[in-house]
Order: structure tokens, then sequence, then C-alpha cells
């Protein structure tokens, strides 16, 4: 449940939603909006929000200024306050990413592939289907490189994943890149994505605390 961290009674930790780690993982830019996410997700574990931690992370002089600004990111959907903090899990990468990619599919087929067409981590895909996807997924890349200026400019298109879908339009394979930092990712999900949920914030954290 989101409580509002502005007006809160008692202590709360910042976090980011699940739309919110999205956001901060959908580009390069670093605009305004993802660095103060990034500040959160970086941060926002480690003490109680406090009018200190939304001047830092907001970068703004004004105590009003910056309280309007987390208020309207929280509004927005893209953070929320939690009673107890969530720091990013401790385990090895090897080993958290396979749990954490499983609760992002509803058929638990789901993988997180590099740039260059390699894959990290898999759930549900066996190794050569696994190489093969990781190897499309590059070359998805370099065809949104391609055609960048004609879906965003001239069609207006935002998004950059994409999907391959059955008659009714419901995904059957999805294509999501990752922005962490330099790096670029590729997260592969076969069926419905489930990306409204926890880990999808863990993932972010994880790769971010790795990669950033």
């Amino acid at each position: 449940m989101s409580i509002q961290l502005v007006s809160a009674s008692t202590p709360l930790y910042a976090e980011l939603s699940p739309a919110g780690a999205f956001y901060v993982s959908s580009g390069p830019e670093l605009e305004g909006n993802r660095t103060v996410l990034l500040g959160i997700l970086r941060e926002g574990a480690q003490a109680p929000f406090s009018v200190t931690t939304a001047l830092r992370w907001t970068r703004l002089d004004s105590e009003e200024d910056a309280l309007r600004s987390i208020l309207r990111l929280q509004r927005l959907g893209l953070i929320r306050g939690n009673e107890q903090p969530r720091p990013a899990p401790t385990e090895r990468l090897e080993d958290i990413l396979p749990p954490l990619l499983a609760q992002l599919s509803d058929r638990k087929q789901a993988l997180l592939a590099d740039e260059n067409g390699f894959y990290l981590a898999t759930a549900g895909f066996l190794h050569e289907s696994a190489e093969e996807l990781a190897g499309l997924s590059a070359d998805l890349l370099s065809l949104q490189n391609r055609h960048g200026r004609l879906l965003r400019n001239n069609l207006r298109v935002r998004s950059e994943s994409w999907a391959l879908v059955d008659p009714a339009g419901q995904s059957e394979l999805g294509f999501w890149p990752l922005f962490i930092g330099p790096q670029r990712f590729m997260l592969i999900i076969g069926g419905t994505p489930l990306l409204q949920n926890q880990s999808f914030v863990s993932l972010i954290q994880v790769l971010d605390q790795r990669y950033r």
C-alpha cells in the first residue's frame, strides 16, 4: 500500500514503485526525474525519509520545492513510502537473478541478455533457446537503433519494447530494453509480463548495484 511520504506522521522509507523502476530503467538520459529516482533507488532504504534526503535527491535549495517535487513523484505513482526498508538483495547476482526473473512471467519464463547478445541468467528457457533468444534481442536492439528516428519522431512511439503477440494482441514473447548506467540489457519474457510487482524493483536494484 502506498503511504504519503511528505505528510506521514511516522518515519517512512522511500522506495520506487514498479512503475518508478520501469521509468528509471527505460532510457539512458539522466534528466531531472530519473536522477531523483536513482537517488531513491540507491539510498531510500538507508534511512527514513526526511527533508534532508529530499534536498539531496532533488538537488534543490528550497525545502518547500524539494518536498513538492517528491510529492509530485508519489502522485504520479513512481515512488511510495514503506514502514520497513527494503534494501537490494545481497546474494550473488548469479544466484538471485533466476528466481527474480521467474516471477516476471506468468509462465515463469524470462531471461536477461546484454546488448552483445549474451545471456546473463535465465528461468524457464533451455540453454540453447536462451542463447538464440539473446542473439535475437541483440538484433532487435540494432533494429531499434536504425529505425528509432521513425518510431520516436515521425510516429511518436515512445516505447522501445518489442513483442510477438497472439490474435488477441496479448504478448507471447516480449523484449524489454533496460538501461542501467552505461549498460543496456534486454529483458525477455515468455507469456504475459508481470512487471507490476516487487520482483521487478529488486531486479533493477541488483543490476544498478552491479553495473552503475
